[in-house]
């Protein structure tokens, strides 16, 4: 009786399992819940990942160090900060200690792509072209800038989010954000132009 009693509160309204529920159950030991965690912020991580690293395998690396030290914190969540906000937190700090040890960083995962499954051959060849141009423009701008266009763009981040993650004031942020985004317009019309 326990175990249903157990499953029912780990189930939302919506038939699936809610996040406080699954960071409860995770901290608790339960493997299954931690993997079903993960699968919801392995895609965000993985992205703030390819903005470090170069290659799939250190990428791969990254991944597993962040879900490990998000393991082995997880009963230290007390949930002051959504919990997107704090996996976050870890990832981005993983990731410049990684990078202050190898020196390496790459603004935009190389295989990012604009799809849209409706779009005919065509205009599926000029969003990938298109795509390529934006990160060859990010690869250009400064890391700060970079990092901040990144996580608030392609990791869907607020400005409060991102000013947790990197400490950084949120006009901080904004600035930034403000700044990557003239600067890619410009890169971006003088491609036009020539």
């Amino acid at each position: 009786m326990g175990f249903f009693r157990r499953e029912e509160n780990l189930i939302s309204q919506t038939g699936t399992f809610s996040e406080k529920s699954l960071i409860k159950a995770a901290a608790a030991g339960d493997s299954k819940a931690f993997a079903r965690l993960l699968s919801l912020y392995e895609r965000r991580v993985r992205g703030l990942g390819k903005r470090f690293f170069k290659n799939e395998p250190d990428c791969d690396d990254f991944v597993q160090d962040v879900f490990i030290k998000v393991y082995n914190g997880l009963s230290s969540f007390r949930g002051e900060a959504q919990f997107s906000t704090w996996l976050m937190r870890i990832a981005y700090n993983t990731a410049i200690n990684a990078v202050n040890r190898k020196k390496e960083s790459v603004p935009l995962p190389e295989d990012y792509e604009i799809l849209d499954p409706g779009a005919g051959p065509e205009e599926q060849h000029l969003r990938s072209i298109t795509a390529q141009v934006i990160r060859d423009a990010i690869k250009e701008l400064p890391e700060r800038f970079g990092t901040c266009l990144d996580l608030y763009f392609f990791c869907d981040m607020s400005y409060n989010e991102i000013s947790k993650i990197t400490e950084l004031p949120v006009n901080t942020i904004k600035s930034h954000v403000f700044r990557a985004k003239k600067l890619l317009k410009e890169r971006l019309e003088s491609e036009i132009i020539n």
